[in-house]
């Protein structure tokens, strides 16, 4: 079976560009730097120990950053350090000497000649015996930095080797005892001084940064790359995991071998061989018609892994020898043999305008047939390992993290699409000015192209209002609608009035009504809370809608809100637990008296209907309601006062519980194990059940209890077989009755002092 064309251009490309060294190393003579120390005068070279410990009475103790800190610790980093400002470099010869050096390791590193090396001076370090420094990555401290410059000054030494690693390799350095020693090595390579076993080690670091030139054309072969490309982008896609072809793929994502921070993401300062694919696949792209974008990626492996000290025998599996160790065997992800990658995922989270000239942050999923790279990743230095050992069904897997940058590549002709699919803002923006140029066949030719995907896409809530614009401006209905659905009903604010009602007005009521359902979405009581949206928001955007001129829009807004508001309040009125019932009712209630204030006669009406129609525990709901609204005179709150009076009335007018009175009103289930129950609950004169009852019926009659929090002590008597059930009702069911009827007392004072005449008329 014929490899996919972006494998092959994968191949091509490694075949293309020899390997590039990401290190490299000169020497130079000594006597042509002439170096000087605030505080010691002239340093002789070599450097000998009576001179080494003069530098480190005026140096300190040498510090590293941790993300954002920059710390001292001896266990990390053990060294002195003086800083540029102490340093003086000359000669009569050294700026000569220096910058062939600097040209010649632009060479080395593969960095096109038309650019040039500048090199900062950043510290001087002295290492004494037992000094080192561990394994760490440089950070890029300017936009134009690529890497690191190393001047080793000759010294008689031992230990102290500069150790490089990148991709898997690992390169070590010595110093000179006569002579300059030069080491230059890109920014993103991990790199440590092992400890210096005798004698000193004196360097001085420079930060390497290249100035902005212009690379010139790659004149390599490009046709193979382009026919690859070609191929591509009119061959439908097969997922690694699936039979099922897809679509062309719109875009080819290439994992480039460095690392790059956003400041040094530039097509001129690409490092090694990066900078060679990227001219080929550049040249590529022209022959093609694509466009071709810089971004970042971050990739994450899933790999199955075995311990170093597991083996396989030929019959089992087995712990090498489990005696050798009395600790746990090591989960240090270093210390782990990969051997099946089992899922990688890759999301762009960075990407560079098509023309270099600027930036922006996005989140985009890389499908794997839309990925390829001449370098896989496990070859590279993760910056992040996770090891998880073996569970259940599960082995031992390792994830890992990496951070790579990619040349994004597109059909000029799918370019809106490809783009869009990353930045929402972005293709708002491009289809509002289509439509502001005259375009508007083209506006709605790419505002339909972002159907397959739009769904998903990040609606931030900052985008609403031109989403709004834009739909009200295509003129098409379904294509309006397509693109306001991924946003939320939490999203709306008085801001966006005027927007839906202009697109409301162009399209009608049924699309308005169609639309605002998408936003508040399934009917699911348990979905987002809206509370804080119907009580904060929903007054000031209705009126807000109102002095549009679009009252349909206000009324369909607020019939929506009550249609979530409803099922929360038929779910919450019939759960039995107070303990969750009545916050619940009680977060309600703000929002209850904000819909009454807004709604018109007839949803006001429907909504004291369906009030009425709920169980008492309902005022749990409407009582906070009126004490929010207070004296408020909306004709739906009046109509929910005079029903809480009529509730706490019959409430009040049924006789107190006689003292004599044990019964228990309760429905349970409708088993036969709840039929018993609810009789010994109903009888008025029986207070204490011993009830033989299996495991099973116990545990069932412990959940009703609990759950519908019964004034009822329930305990097993462990004797015999099947064990006795005890139910014991307590003086609770007493209590709860005076403590209810004084709260209706109190609530019908208040109700009758509050709301006057709107609580008592008829």
């Amino acid at each position: 079976m014929r490899k996919p064309a972006r494998e092959r251009l994968a191949k091509l490309l490694a075949d293309f560009e020899p390997a590039r060294p990401f290190s490299a190393q000169l020497r130079a003579p000594a006597h042509v730097l002439e170096l000087e120390v605030s505080g010691v005068g002239p340093v002789v070279l070599p450097v000998r120990a009576p001179l080494a410990k003069k530098l480190i009475a005026v140096a300190r103790p040498a510090m590293f950053g941790q993300g954002e800190e920059t710390l001292t610790d001896t266990a990390v980093r053990d060294t002195w350090e003086l800083t540029p400002a102490q340093i003086t470099l000359g000669g009569p010869d050294w700026m000569e000497v220096f910058n062939r050096v600097l040209d010649s390791l632009r060479d080395e590193l593969g960095l096109p000649r038309t650019s040039r090396l500048r090199a900062e001076p950043h510290s001087m370090l002295v290492y004494g015996m037992g000094q080192f420094f561990l394994s760490h990555q440089d950070s890029e401290k300017d936009d134009a930095m690529v890497g690191t410059l190393v001047l080793s000054l000759p010294s008689a030494h031992t230990g102290g080797e500069l150790v490089i690693e990148h991709a898997g390799e690992r390169v070590a350095y010595r110093g000179s005892k006569k002579e300059l020693t030069f080491v230059a090595f890109y920014a993103d390579c991990r790199h440590e001084v092992t400890p210096v076993r005798s004698g000193y080690r004196a360097t001085l670091t420079f930060n390497l940064s290249t100035d902005t030139v212009t690379p010139a054309p790659s004149a390599g072969p490009a046709t193979e790359l382009a026919q690859c490309l070609t191929e591509h982008f009119t061959t439908p896609a097969t997922p690694r995991y699936g039979s099922r072809d897809l679509g062309p793929p719109n875009r080819l994502v290439f994992l480039l071998d460095h690392e790059y921070t956003q400041r040094g993401l530039d097509w001129r300062r690409l490092k090694g061989a990066d900078a060679q694919r990227a001219a080929l696949l550049h040249g590529a792209a022209e022959q093609t018609g694509c466009e071709t974008m810089l971004a970042l990626a971050d990739v994450k492996e899933t790999w199955d892994a075995l311990r170093s000290d597991d083996r396989w025998d030929d019959n089992y599996y087995e712990d090498e020898d489990e005696d050798a160790d009395d600790g746990a065997p090591s989960d240090d992800p270093d210390d782990l043999e990969l051997t099946e990658l089992i899922d990688d995922e890759i999301t762009l989270s960075w990407w560079t305008d098509p023309d270099g000239t600027g930036g922006e942050p996005i989140s985009l999923y890389v499908p794997d047939y839309e990925a390829c790279t001449s370098t896989p990743s496990e070859r590279l230095t993760p910056y992040q390992s996770e090891y998880e050992g073996y569970m259940g069904n599960y082995g031992n897997t390792l994830d890992r993290w990496y951070r790579r940058a990619a040349i994004v590549m597109w059909p000029q002709d799918r370019a809106f699409t490809a783009r869009a699919e990353a930045g929402s803002q972005w293709a708002l923006c491009e289809l509002r000015s289509r439509i502001d140029a005259g375009d508007l066949e083209g506006a709605r030719g790419a505002a339909e192209s972002l159907a397959p995907f739009w769904k998903s896409a990040d609606a931030q809530p900052g985008l609403l209002v031109s989403g709004l614009d834009v739909a009200a401006g295509l003129g098409v209905a379904g294509t309006a609608a397509m693109l306001l659905e991924p946003f939320r009903v939490e999203t709306l604010t008085q801001e966006h009035a005027s927007g839906l009602a202009a697109a409301a007005a162009r399209y009608g009521e049924d699309w308005t009504a169609s639309v605002i359902d998408g936003w508040f979405g399934p009917a699911d009581p348990y979905r987002t809370d809206l509370s804080d949206w119907i009580d904060n928001r929903l007054p000031a955007l209705c009126e807000a809608v109102h002095a549009t001129g679009r009252p349909e829009v206000a009324r369909l807004l607020a019939a929506r809100a009550w249609r979530w508001l409803g099922d929360q309040l038929r779910l919450w009125t019939t759960t039995p637990r107070s303990n969750i019932r009545r916050p619940r009712l009680e977060r309600l209630s703000p929002p209850l008296a904000r819909l009454l204030e807004v709604a018109d006669d007839n949803l006001s009406g429907e909504i004291t209907t369906a009030l009425q129609e709920c169980g008492d525990t309902v005022l749990e709901c409407l009582m906070p309601a009126l004490r929010l609204a207070d004296a408020r005179r909306v004709d739906g709150l009046n109509a929910v006062a005079r029903d809480c009076v009529e509730r706490l009335g019959t409430t009040l007018a049924r006789p107190p519980r006689d003292q004599g009175d044990w019964s228990i009103a309760w429905t349970g289930c409708g088993c036969e194990i709840c039929g018993t129950l609810r009789t010994f609950l109903g009888s008025s004169s029986q207070q204490t059940f011993a009830w033989p009852l299996a495991k099973d019926g116990r545990r069932h009659v412990h959940s009703q209890i609990d759950s519908a929090e019964l004034p009822v002590r329930h305990e097993t008597r462990r004797q015999g077989r099947p064990y006795t059930l005890v139910l014991t009702k307590t003086d609770a069911l007493f209590t709860r009755a005076t403590q209810a009827r004084h709260r209706a007392v109190t609530d019908l004072a208040w109700l009758t002092s509050t709301w006057g005449d709107a609580s008592t008329r008829t």
